[in-house]
């Protein structure tokens, strides 16, 4: 296993220093997909996924220190930059602490804690104290206050801005919403809704729905990954045992779940009605490989083997042709085969630049075992 993980690093080293030469005279552009015709699709930073690529050198600058990664990795970090005043999206954290927090860890520079904090109170701006959550979409003709799993990513940057400012306020935005999450996101048996609308004079919920799921009670797969990566976090920052229950209890729904193929990639949703016909998510395995690994640590000995077996399944699995591209192919992204949104045609069976992201955290952190 040591030998793959060090093989397919070293790949992904060669992958994106490719993807960093080809965008280096498209000013503002950043790595999204790739299109039908197999050419490169970007963004610019106001998308969701603007900080992925940038947190991904850090990654491999941390693995492979050397001077041309680090320069790509802050050359792409600053791409990201005018986000932090940005008060229209809940996904600063992956925005930003993905890729000025990975910088500010192995560096120190001081400047990117500076533009940290200013994102961290630019999303606090977006929590309601009568709802109890950070809002994530703006308001709609059908949704008032929109929550979706996948929020609970962005807590981490606050938690980390509570500790470096000193302030309480962003922790106690995390908790709140980590609280409100569990008490209204989650099924009996531990799948989750995608979309938990509230009304935000009330407080109360008016609708639990889906925008990238099959159906409004459907487990859409990268939405449980979601959920599994985010209650692990939870429990490490404030070490309350009902999130390390309710991330066990996620990981039990998972695991367990009888539509996970053997090779523990899991398909676009769980209960998509063309299984095994269908396509799976990339994405997803590789978020719900690195959550395992460090919900590890966390737990006794018998089910980290269990946690452990699984995410090194995922490893390899996406360590395999099928999934991990050769160097030059696939418009130099690493992995392979994820699911944007599935019924909407929109990033299916295509590349995706957080698929990139996890995997690399997965085979570091298996690395550090």
């Amino acid at each position: 296993m040591s030998q793959l993980i060090e093989d397919r690093l070293d790949r992904s080293v060669q992958q994106c220093a490719l993807m960093a030469s080809s965008l280096q005279n498209l000013p503002d552009r950043l790595p999204r997909s790739i299109d039908a015709t197999g050419a490169l699709v970007t963004s610019d930073s106001k998308w969701w996924c603007s900080g992925f690529f940038s947190g991904s050198l850090w990654y491999l600058y941390e693995y492979q220190p050397s001077q041309t990664v680090l320069a790509d990795a802050r050359h792409y970090t600053m791409r990201v930059e005018q986000e932090k005043y940005n008060k229209g999206t809940h996904d600063l954290g992956f925005m930003l602490y993905c890729s000025f927090g990975n910088g500010y860890r192995l560096t120190g520079d001081t400047a990117y804690r500076n533009v940290m904090l200013i994102g961290a109170e630019s999303l606090s701006n977006r929590f309601n104290p009568q709802v109890g959550c950070i809002q994530s979409w703006n308001a709609s003709p059908k949704w008032q206050f929109p929550v979706i799993i996948d929020n609970m990513m962005n807590l981490e940057f606050l938690f980390w801005a509570s500790k470096v400012s000193g302030n309480p306020k962003y922790r106690e935005i995390c908790i709140s919403h980590a609280d409100k999450t569990i008490e209204n996101h989650f099924r009996p048996d531990y799948s989750s809704y995608h979309v938990v609308s509230y009304d935000p004079v009330s407080g109360q919920v008016e609708k639990k729905n889906t925008a990238q799921g099959y159906n409004d009670e459907s487990a859409w797969g990268r939405g449980q990954a979601w959920g599994l990566y985010g209650f692990t976090v939870m429990y490490r920052e404030t070490q309350d045992a009902k999130y390390l229950e309710q991330a066990k209890n996620i990981a039990r729904f998972i695991i367990g779940h009888p539509n996970l193929p053997a090779d523990k990639i899991p398909y676009w949703d769980f209960n998509a009605p063309e299984i095994p016909n269908t396509k799976r998510d990339a994405s997803a395995g590789a978020i719900i490989a690195s959550a395992l690994i460090e919900l590890s640590g966390y737990v006794d000995k018998s089910l980290a083997k269990t946690y452990l077996s699984v995410a090194e399944t995922q490893i390899r699995t996406l360590s395999s042709p099928e999934y991990f591209a050769a160097t030059g192919d696939n418009g130099n992204f690493i992995l392979k085969h994820s699911i944007g949104t599935f019924l909407r045609n929109s990033e299916v069976d295509v590349p995706l630049t957080y698929a990139d992201y996890y995997y690399i955290e997965a085979l570091l952190r298996y690395k550090s075992l």
